[in-house]
């Protein structure tokens, strides 16, 4: 081998490491907001902690990283903790947040934070289109506003974290 296969094969196996660590990370989030009991009456109001490390691996690694690590977060967190049912709720929710979020990180017009707030709200209308296809009735809209606040109240709370953690960690760590 010579010294640029090794080190392409070195990044790629660097990657594939962090990705997993990533995706530990965002199941762990996962986890611990499936824990915190909300008792807010409307469903799909949460935080999104998982989405912390979401948005970390899209701006620190790429879009094709950020989306592995996203299907593989859903999947699991499916099969271990809400149920395949709810899964198709983070699927819709997660893969258009991220769409969204990419696609606002490019333009180079948006920070962290308003990029997060961006995916917040995508994600929630995601899984609201998913619920009003699920029971065949539009009605389901009439949850929109409360949705689109609180998609934006979690998106500055997790984009807030995550502009930080970008700040302070070293971008060694994440390359």
């Amino acid at each position: 081998m010579t010294r640029s296969q090794i080190s392409e094969s070195a990044q790629r196996t660097r990657r594939l490491t962090m990705s997993a660590m990533y995706a530990t990370l965002a199941l762990i989030f996962t986890y611990v907001e499936f824990l915190i009991p909300y008792s807010v009456g409307i469903p799909g109001v949460k935080l999104g902690l998982a989405n912390l490390v979401i948005i970390i691996a899209l701006y620190e690694m790429d879009f094709r990283y950020a989306m592995a690590i996203n299907l593989m977060r859903i999947a699991l967190s499916g099969l271990l903790f809400s149920g395949i049912f709810a899964m198709f709720y983070s699927l819709a929710g997660g893969v258009i947040s991220l769409i969204i979020m990419w696609l606002l990180m490019k333009t180079g017009k948006f920070s962290m934070i308003g990029v997060s707030m961006a995916g917040g709200v995508a994600h929630n209308m995601g899984q609201l289109l998913v619920a009003a296809f699920v029971v065949s009735n539009i009605k389901m809209f009439v949850y929109f506003p409360v949705l689109v606040f609180s998609g934006i109240g979690a998106g500055i709370c997790i984009g807030i974290v995550a502009y930080v953690i970008d700040k302070r960690v070293p971008k060694q760590l994440f390359k």
